[in-house]
């Protein structure tokens, strides 16, 4: 079994192929089976949300990348920004993972989410498309050091007993 740990901004190759939907992008501990129908577990801090396009590499130095998984979406058009505005705010409010596009929302399907959106007037989609919601104000939106750290390690550090 490949043991996943390191995710990094680049690689000349590309071994094989991982692919999850969102829900199983977030997970910091999780077996998985690659494209090519090898078995691996992801070792990664808590937080991290992979993105489709992420590289990781793992101990035995093969190069993957994370595939976002077609999954069941809705997307959201208004008829005025403001409208659109206002339908993402009532979607913020219940905490919903929200992904943003120019003039468009695309969530979950929820039906109770969906009822509340047609409700404000707002046209959907339904459809199967890769789900990339915003990391959030305080979710890792960026990385801290230099351009030429080419490799962020995952492995898990211990938590302080303090707090």
């Amino acid at each position: 079994m490949l043991t996943i740990t390191q995710r990094i901004s680049i690689a000349n190759t590309i071994d094989d192929y991982i692919e999850l939907p969102f829900l199983l992008r977030q997970k910091s501990r999780l077996r998985v089976t690659t494209q090519a129908g090898k078995e691996a577990g992801l070792f990664l801090d808590r937080g991290v949300i992979l993105r489709g396009g992420d590289l990781l590499r793992s101990t035995d130095g093969l190069v993957l990348q994370i595939i976002a998984a077609q999954e069941p979406v809705y997307d959201v058009v208004a008829e005025t920004p403001q409208a659109l505005m206002c339908a993402a705010y009532h979607l913020g409010n219940r905490h919903v993972p929200l992904q943003v596009g120019d003039g468009w929302l695309r969530l979950e399907q929820d039906h109770v989410l969906k009822e509340m959106l047609v409700g404000l007037g707002m046209k959907i989609t339904e459809r199967n498309a890769p789900f990339e919601p915003e990391a959030g104000a305080y979710g890792g939106g960026h990385r801290h050091g230099s351009d030429d750290d080419n490799i962020v390690n995952l492995r898990p550090t211990k938590r302080s007993q303090h707090g």
